[in-house]
């Protein structure tokens, strides 16, 4: 087998995601920086497009579009970081010897958030075993034993699976079967000691092949190309490492926003608390204020001034990255969300809005209060929309809740029990299990939220808001 490049990364999974983010990110440094690293490419489950790939050789174009600055743009890559790929459920040696590459360095995984996990059932004699962490533990063992226990041949393993503290998770899972599997103190030393493990923050919007619009993308490529991936043109990889790491992946020369950082939690937070904060305070207030989409949200003067101001004057102040560097990557969200290449519906986000405006949303709002002593509006307001959205109906029209069923019926009960406002909104904030507190002993929260809601019955969402800050205003 032919190859332009030595094997110094193996991958497990060959998804739109990763091709259209790590691949890319490896496509860069071999691009940019002469880093002559090919990857070999692991299917994870039984299905998948390793011999689509194979028959590629490994080749694909990505299309990134989106808006910088203000400024739609679209950008065609053709990748070829990917060497070769390899199905160990049919070619479970072939996968073994991917773990003698004697230039081998890194492994990277997307294998779902569900890919992270022990499986009892795994065995070191199966041929694969099931979970992801059983085929990593089945390689590095045969890396172990095939380098007679070398540490220079240890590997850094560098997960994107979407769940915090990804690396922590995969290295104990990995050690549980090391020692139910009997490997040995010398490769649990091995791993422990000559292998390093990585958390990760990924964030890059991948549509995948566009096969609604295919015609137009394949009129712009002179080959047959049943691989193509479209994404959108942000990128940020925040990896938990040090200088060390950094020397190894020298994305800092690309362009590309990779941050390799002591600690990834205040990006993480970052990302959380601002883009998809934001998502989840405009779902119910836009879709009240008869918006459909995302970019309909942020490109109307009332509602897209309302969740500029409420990031940049109510969420980025509470949080602790420096202010300047939290404004940029808030522009970049609002970019995001202009993207026009993207159609994001509001009623598609809104699954389970109870439990991410707790995790998403009301940290900001507490802390907001914590810092200054006051309640911040916008985010109050939000609060009074939500609350008011999982009534169910609004002017007539059916609201599209989306939430476990005890939750809607829950509140929906309450609202049919009661005529009075302040009754509803204790009833609903004071509910420990939503919240994970009891949130009328927050002071001021539930006078704010139904004077909140009583604006919104009376005069609709602009009008409502309008009246409500200036009841705070003549207030203070």
């Amino acid at each position: 087998m032919s190859r332009k490049r030595p094997i110094k990364i193996v991958q497990f999974g060959e998804g739109n995601f990763l091709r259209a983010f790590v691949d890319f990110a490896f496509h860069k440094l071999n691009t940019e920086l002469d880093f002559n690293a090919g990857i070999a490419v692991v299917q994870p489950i039984e299905k998948g497009l390793i011999d689509v790939l194979n028959e590629q050789d490994g080749q694909y174009a990505l299309f990134s579009k989106g808006v910088v600055n203000g400024i739609e743009v679209q950008e065609k890559y053709v990748i070829d970081s990917i060497e070769y790929a390899v199905n160990p459920y049919v070619d479970f040696e072939s996968f073994k010897k991917l773990a003698h590459e004697p230039e081998l360095q890194f492994v990277i995984s997307n294998t779902t958030e569900a890919g992270i996990a022990y499986n009892e059932d795994d065995a070191q004699e199966m041929a694969p075993p099931n979970s992801f962490p059983a085929k990593l533990t089945v390689f590095l063992y045969e890396r172990f034993k095939h380098f007679k226990g070398n540490k220079d041949k240890g590997l850094t393993i560098i997960p994107c699976e979407l769940i915090n503290t990804n690396a922590d998770a995969l290295k104990k899972f990995i050690l549980q079967y090391s020692e139910a599997w009997q490997l040995g103190p010398d490769f649990k030393n091995w791993v422990d000691r000559d292998c390093s493990f990585h958390n990760t923050l990924v964030d890059r919007i991948v549509p995948g092949y566009p096969k609604d619009d295919i015609l137009s993308y394949t009129q712009q490529l002179d080959y047959e190309d049943k691989l193509i991936v479209t994404s959108e043109e942000f990128f940020l990889w925040v990896i938990e490492g040090d200088e060390t790491l950094k020397k190894k992946l020298p994305f800092h020369k690309t362009g590309l926003d990779v941050k390799i950082v002591p600690n990834m939690q205040p990006y993480r937070t970052r990302k959380v608390r601002i883009l998809n904060g934001a998502h989840t305070v405009m779902v119910p207030f836009s879709l009240m204020y008869g918006n459909s989409t995302v970019k309909e949200t942020v490109d109307d003067k009332f509602t897209g001034k309302f969740v500029s101001d409420l990031i940049f004057d109510e969420i980025i102040p509470t949080l602790e990255l420096d202010k300047e560097e939290l404004e940029i990557f808030a522009n970049a969200v609002l970019d995001r969300f202009r993207n026009p290449f993207i159609k994001h519906y509001l009623a598609s986000i809104a699954l389970n809005s109870i439990s991410k405006f707790k995790v998403r949303v009301l940290p900001s709002l507490l802390q907001y209060q914590k810092n200054t002593g006051e309640l911040p509006p916008r985010l109050v307001f939000a609060f009074a929309c939500l609350l008011r959205f999982y009534k169910g109906d609004w002017k007539e029209k059916k609201l599209p809740v989306n939430d476990d069923e005890n939750v809607v019926s829950f509140i929906q009960n309450i609202w049919n029990s009661s005529s009075k406002i302040q009754a509803v909104v204790d009833a609903i904030i004071g509910e420990e299990s939503f919240w994970d507190q009891n949130l009328t002993k927050v002071a001021g929260l539930s006078q704010s939220l139904t004077l909140a809601m009583e604006h919104i019955e009376r005069n609709g969402i602009e009008e409502g808001f309008n009246a409500f800050c200036n009841h705070i205003k003549k207030q203070k």
